[in-house]
């Protein structure tokens, strides 16, 4: 049993203002794995009132910016050093199979680096050359903190989501108070160890697990400055009402329903395998989840039958056990949500072709869906429009280039994808098509050097390189 009975507030563990604890359940069997504090309205207050103490204060952004790299190397180094018992924490409390919890880990040690890599050729302050040669006059422009950055994250996948708003925003100078899921309260609270240990001054760090109500107490707060938002684009539009109405600076990592464009002369044996990640990698709760498999119809079938086989090859069960590729969705509630997503696939029409709304037998206590397959979908079903979060892909047939470039964009979504060719150029020309804020040729890994994000609901601004930790920073000119 995992206790934290104490918050995480501007580098100190501290009394909670509600002592009661929050029980923590695996999603493998519903048992109690952990208890912990949940923050309230008046933990907000005083993470945020130590915040902005500090940022007022100066001590961190002021230092040189090589100093608050070395402090962020330091935190990126215990993270490596705890890989192991974070991927652990992961698939205890999010039910993420232990094969996606550890082979994430090199990737947050690339994306670390990316950021801190980018911090050191940044661009911090430069003289710009006067357009007339003879004026007397020169422009020294900076790029300075933003203030206090209210970074909150959902629970799919807590460490990367993390990281990916803490290292850019402290990097920068900013104060950060790290809102996180309840559902993640014990990796997030092993987090807050970790940053303990690097040393960073008084005020500069919070990381808070609380409910969505507190949630928005935190971005509505008048002492925010920024708000970075990971999470699903219903709670993203209201963010982004808050933020308009108070000039807050935000950015969104929205949803997601991206399309994998599958070419005709692509080798499909090699394209599903790759899809085996693509689509449903965490037990498919991944907002960059090729979920949309467009098929020519010259090979469609050819497709719904490697899909089959793929998908009904899978090990659904314990997270900890090494052949299992799909867990349990996270809570009770997401797994009915995935369930009813599967039979309204069956009421709207669609081609059931493997699995189904089923609990796979054997695992009745635990929050289990059946990985499943539609074919003959059109991609004006809700199964094809609407974020599933889950295990669930839907084949759609189209009938050239133009019409699967067509159906990919058909969507409000405009966050990954991916195409699928033996022509490596041809594959990236119709990428280049594709309205969508990331996309892959023939199963790419991700490159945290170039910026993420999305397209049209699918949020706004850009996290991962250079681009990403500019979203942390304020332009400043100075005349001269």
């Amino acid at each position: 049993m995992i206790t934290y009975d104490r918050l995480f507030i501007g580098g100190s563990w501290v009394e909670p203002s509600n002592p009661q604890l929050l029980d923590i359940a695996s999603p493998h069997d519903q048992s109690v794995v952990g208890r912990v504090a949940q923050a309230q309205p008046a933990d907000i207050d005083r993470a945020v009132a130590a915040a902005r103490d500090s940022f007022e204060a100066g001590e961190w952004r002021l230092a040189p910016p090589a100093e608050r790299i070395a402090a962020l190397r330091r935190f990126n180094a215990l993270r490596e050093q705890n890989a192991e018992k974070i991927a652990h924490l992961i698939s205890l409390e999010n039910g993420s199979a232990g094969w996606f919890t550890r082979a994430g880990q090199p990737g947050l040690t690339r994306q670390a680096n990316a950021y801190l890599k980018a911090a050191e050729e940044f661009a911090w302050e430069e003289t710009l050359q006067p357009s007339d040669p003879t004026s007397p006059v020169r422009s020294v422009v900076r790029r300075e903190a933003i203030g206090v950055v209210a970074a909150v994250i959902p629970w799919n996948s807590p460490f990367s989501s993390a990281t990916s708003k803490i290292i850019p925003a402290l990097v920068a100078g900013n104060s950060v108070v790290l809102k996180v899921s309840p559902e993640n309260s014990l990796s997030m609270g092993f987090l807050a160890e970790l940053l303990e240990q690097v040393g960073l001054p008084e005020g500069v760090i919070s990381v808070l697990p609380a409910d969505r109500e507190t949630s928005e107490y935190l971005v509505s707060h008048r002492d925010v400055d920024k708000i970075a938002f990971t999470g699903s684009t219903r709670a993203g539009r209201r963010i982004a009402a808050i933020a308009g109405e108070q000039f807050k600076r935000v950015s969104l990592e929205l949803g997601g329903k991206s399309a994998a464009i599958i070419l005709p002369d692509a080798d499909i044996e090699k394209a599903v395998a790759g899809l085996k990640f693509g689509s449903l990698l965490n037990n498919g709760e991944s907002c960059i989840a090729q979920t949309r498999i467009l098929a020519p119809r010259s090979r469609y079938e050819e497709v719904v039958a490697a899909l089959k086989e793929l998908v009904e090859s899978l090990k659904v069960g314990d997270p900890n056990d090494s052949d299992t590729f799909i867990g349990p969705m996270i809570r009770p509630d997401q797994q009915e949500r995935v369930r009813n997503y599967i039979q309204l696939g069956i009421e709207e029409g669609a081609r059931l072709v493997a699995g189904g709304p089923q609990i796979p037998e054997g695992l009745e206590k635990g929050n289990y869906v059946t990985p499943t397959v539609f074919a003959d979908v059109d991609n004006a079903m809700r199964i094809a429009q609407e974020e599933i979060f889950g295990p669930v892909l839907v084949v759609i047939a189209y009938d050239d280039e133009d019409d699967a470039v067509r159906i990919a964009n058909d969507s409000e979504y405009g966050l990954s994808g991916g195409v699928w060719s033996s022509d490596e150029e041809h594959a990236l020309a119709v990428a280049r098509r594709v309205r969508t804020g990331t996309i892959t040729v023939n199963g790419a890994s991700v490159a945290f050097d170039g910026p993420f994000g999305g397209f049209k609901a699918s949020g706004i601004g850009r996290e991962y390189g250079a681009v990403g930790l500019g979203t942390y920073t304020e332009y400043k000119t100075i005349t001269v």
